[in-house]
């Protein structure tokens, strides 16, 4: 399996991490991750991706290994402006998309706003209705930040998404969790996030649906707590020519959750459209 190389960039003054699997000249193709996750959520589809596309993972701000943001500046325009950076940054006139979750809100922000920026976008398990239930578990789950060994989080983090292995879930929390001064493990991710306004947009968020103007999937996972399937009926409504696509064995982190299952919706997207 390729494994990414490690890279920085910094963009407005913040020192933003990402990982690069690509090959200079290849197709374009940037991923963005959930809320509380980091670029390495893609790695289990990313080595298959990167055979014909340069791809980039980015830990937006406030996650993963890049800066926190200072005075809580997590509005949906500080991220959108964080992505035009990025792709200014690499010399990218334009890339494919890929999001998931907070990453697929930001992404839709993204392509309303600068249509030329993105050749085509895939959203993953998320919509701007999000489902309330679902979206009060994953707020609950990650209200417990700081853990006392490492193997405490592996437990409470498969407890929670039964569909992933402990190794997995090792490999991902090693990412996602530093040790402390006094030997405690937590989230790396900025708690200051929330605070932000990105819960009180997404009427805005509808409207610019209906402004995306590149080929769009929506991918929904069958077990999805956060997609329902009429949300993402309503996607499909609110923007014609978009299509999606429900896999079986997969919760909200779909690429994760069933990563064969994930690619095998997403290639013939590509086909279809020449990415």
């Amino acid at each position: 399996m390729r494994l990414p190389r490690d890279g920085t960039a910094i963009l407005d003054g913040l020192r933003f991490h990402f990982l690069d699997w690509g090959i200079e000249g290849e197709s374009p193709l940037l991923l963005l991750h959930g809320g509380a996750q980091t670029a390495h959520s893609w790695d289990e589809v990313a080595p298959d991706l990167a055979r014909d596309h340069h791809v980039l993972a980015l830990d937006q701000r406030g996650h993963g290994d890049t800066d926190w943001a200072p005075d809580g500046r997590y509005r949906r325009e500080d991220f959108v402006g964080d992505v035009r950076r990025f792709l200014d940054d690499r010399e990218w006139p334009a890339a494919t998309i890929i999001a998931l979750s907070l990453g697929g809100l930001n992404a839709i922000a993204f392509a309303a706003t600068h249509p030329e920026r993105v050749t085509g976008l895939i959203v993953v398990d998320v919509t701007p209705t999000i489902n309330e239930a679902g979206g009060k578990a994953i707020a609950a789950q990650l209200g417990m930040r700081e853990f006392a060994s490492f193997e405490e989080a592996v437990a409470r983090a498969q407890a929670f998404n039964p569909l992933r292995s402990a190794e997995n879930i090792r490999t991902r929390l090693g990412h996602a969790l530093r040790q402390t001064a006094d030997g405690r493990w937590a989230y790396k991710f900025d708690p200051g996030i929330g605070s932000g306004g990105l819960e009180t947009d997404f009427e805005r968020l509808w409207e610019q649906v209906r402004q995306i103007r590149c080929p769009t999937l929506l991918v929904r996972g069958a077990q999805s707590a956060i997609l329902s399937r009429e949300a993402a009926a309503r996607f499909v409504r609110e923007l014609p020519g978009s299509t999606v696509v429900e896999l079986p064995g997969a919760g909200h982190s779909v690429m994760g959750d069933n990563p064969s299952g994930f690619l095998a919706a997403v290639r013939p997207f590509f086909v279809r459209h020449g990415f």
